[in-house]
């Protein structure tokens, strides 16, 4: 009987973004939590989430957003990739 040989799978990156770049959009999430504006979040991996920014966790480094049917998605900031306005 001959040995099947393993595939190993790896997975994707993520996209590397500077420092500037994750600030900013720190900011905006802020400024969208303050201002209680809906957002469309690119996640990284996934589909767009679109709602509320309801916690910035900086201990857990994940961003609560409810969405528009109550659920609660908790995303890891680093895997946000863009946010924009729902209104758009």
């Amino acid at each position: 009987m001959a040995a099947v040989p393993k595939t190993k799978k790896y997975k994707t990156k993520r996209p590397t973004r500077d420092e500037f770049q994750l600030e900013e959009m720190g900011e905006r999430l802020v400024e969208a939590k303050e201002e209680k504006t809906e957002l469309l979040l690119s996640i990284w991996g996934e589909e767009t989430v679109a709602g509320f920014i309801q916690n910035m966790d900086s201990r857990t480094r994940l961003v609560h957003v409810l969405d528009r049917g109550g659920q609660l998605h908790k995303i890891p900031f680093l895997d946000i990739m863009d946010v924009n306005n729902a209104s758009k």
